[in-house]
């Protein structure tokens, strides 16, 4: 990570400072100071700029055969981060922290902002509540604000293959994070799990753990619990969670993916979590 910040700063004296910033608040916390996003009422005095209307396939209302579109009204993702966060978040390997006001937090790579537009949203307009209701977790009405991350997946709809993923809501606070390999692939992990390690971030790491790094919702270490588990159990709890416990809250994997990716990722879920040592 160090290196990748030396280098990204050379040739580049405006940037300097601010990755100098970024690089030591990894050394001292591996997560830079979090910043609360103000009141939507403030934001655009903030940016200098109305707010846009934008238009997505809401991914917790759709199904794979049945796209809902849902509109929005917010800002451009990067426009905020640059008003918020400075141009640290776009040193290469950087990630954004976006916490939940429930513990739930999604580490989204930097360089994600550049391949696919984002959006802060904060208002669906000609709807009555700045809510929605979450299909796979059963639950209606979950209200999306302050703050909710949308994907232009209509512009890239490759994007509603991940269902939810990497789409927060009620966001309140933003940080600079770097990724933690000492707790993913701490030392002992085989080389060949690093991908997974990314998946296992992805999709499973905003609630829960690995040793240490991930969200505050339900942060139990995946590295120890799976291990109890067998491979039947494990793959009934991310596949299907509601018949491992009706009623359950808990998302499966997005079931917008195609259903042999989504168990072979299944699979290599399992693999890399019975993998990885226990980092106490």
């Amino acid at each position: 990570m160090m290196n990748r910040i030396w280098s990204a700063a050379l040739g580049k004296p405006r940037n300097v400072i601010a990755l100098l910033l970024l690089a030591v608040a990894a050394i001292l916390h591996g997560r830079a100071a979090a910043v609360d996003l103000p009141d939507p009422r403030d934001m655009e005095g903030s940016l200098a700029e109305a707010a846009v209307v934008v238009q997505v396939v809401e991914p917790h209302l759709s199904t794979a055969d049945r796209p809902v579109p849902v509109q929005y009204r917010g800002w451009p993702a990067e426009r905020v981060l640059d008003r918020w966060l400075g141009q640290a978040w776009r040193a290469p390997g950087a990630e954004i922290e976006f916490r939940a006001l429930d513990g739930y937090v999604s580490r989204i790579p930097a360089e994600r902002f550049g391949q696919y537009r984002a959006y802060l949203v904060f208002e669906r307009p000609g709807h009555p509540t700045f809510s929605v209701d979450n299909r796979l977790q059963n639950e209606k009405n979950v209200a999306l604000g302050p703050w909710y991350l949308v994907w232009d997946n209509l512009r890239n709809p490759e994007l509603r293959a991940e269902g939810g993923t990497f789409w927060p809501y009620q966001i309140k606070q933003l940080s600079l994070a770097t990724a933690r390999l000492d707790a993913l692939l701490p030392a002992g992990t085989a080389a060949q799990h690093a991908q997974t390690a990314g998946l296992a971030q992805k999709y499973c790491l905003s609630c829960h753990q690995v040793n240490g790094y991930g969200g505050d919702k339900w942060p139990i270490n995946l590295a120890e619990r799976v291990k109890s588990l067998s491979r039947p159990a494990f793959l009934q709890w991310v596949l299907h969670p509601d018949l491992a416990r009706p009623g359950t809250s808990m998302p499966g994997l997005p079931d917008t993916m195609p259903a042999d990716q989504r168990a072979a990722l299944a699979d290599k879920l399992y693999d890399y979590l019975m993998a990885v040592p226990v980092v106490r």
